[in-house]
């Protein structure tokens, strides 16, 4: 009996001995991380405009429609020639016709129409570099109506050619900055950051400057600023030496 006992004590001592051994041996291998994001920000001017406009004109008479819309794209042209806008720039679309009618009811309820005239109507886009002096002719383009032309001016839209080289700057200087928060962490917790385990990159976010836009989850891509303002994030986890 005190031979079994001996043996069930010694196994016992053994598994507790292989039990204390297994749980030191995964407490080393669970490694601590440091997880930190990182913010980069910028700055920046479009350089690259767009402005597109329309204009229309309607008769009963199709062709006199037609020689109303040629007079007036003539006007937009030599209008834009004296403001200084390059030719090569300009893109007149083709001619869009539609009938247009007038509905009314009779006494007994039933709808009537009565044609009006053939609505043809064509549209100008403009994409310039010349930032600031397309800017200006679309503010002011609309004086035309003045000389009978039916003009509706859209507003500007703005971008950036620069864009790829702009997001590569802000990706460093977000991982940058999640590198010095880990550092800083590290720190106060007298240790030091190791090994880059990973590293993630948030949403590209461009919003105008001085905005109340929101974010998105998909990313935010301002075109109605000249001025805009482009932030990225970089999730990164450390190894802690």
């Amino acid at each position: 009996m005190k031979t079994n006992a001996a043996i069930s004590l010694g196994l016992s001592l053994i598994i507790s001995v292989g039990i204390l051994a297994s749980s030191y041996l995964n407490r080393n291998q669970a490694t601590e991380l440091i997880k930190v994001t990182g913010l980069g920000k910028k700055d920046f001017t479009s350089d690259l405009i767009v402005w597109e406009g329309t204009f229309s004109a309607i008769n009963l008479d199709l062709q006199k429609a037609y020689e109303k819309v040629k007079n007036d794209k003539a006007l937009i042209q030599e209008y834009l020639k004296e403001a200084g806008i390059v030719e090569s720039e300009i893109l007149f679309s083709a001619i869009n016709i539609n009938k247009e009618y007038n509905y009314s009811y009779d006494q007994s309820g039933r709808q009537t129409r009565t044609f009006i005239g053939h609505r043809l109507t064509q549209r100008i886009e403009i994409e310039s570099k010349e930032v600031n002096k397309v800017e200006k002719t679309s503010r002011r383009i609309t004086e035309l109506i003045n000389q009978g032309v039916e003009l509706y001016s859209e507003s500007p839209r703005y971008y950036y050619t620069q864009l790829t080289d702009l997001k590569i700057e802000m990706i460093a200087a977000a991982t940058q900055d999640a590198t010095l928060r880990a550092e800083q962490i590290a720190e106060n917790a007298k240790a030091e950051i190791g090994e880059l385990k990973q590293a993630r990159m948030g949403i590209f976010q461009i919003i105008g400057q001085n905005s109340n836009e929101d974010y998105s989850w998909g990313g935010t891509f301002n075109t109605s600023s000249k001025m805009k303002t482009a932030t990225i994030t970089m999730k990164l986890e450390f190894e802690v030496d």
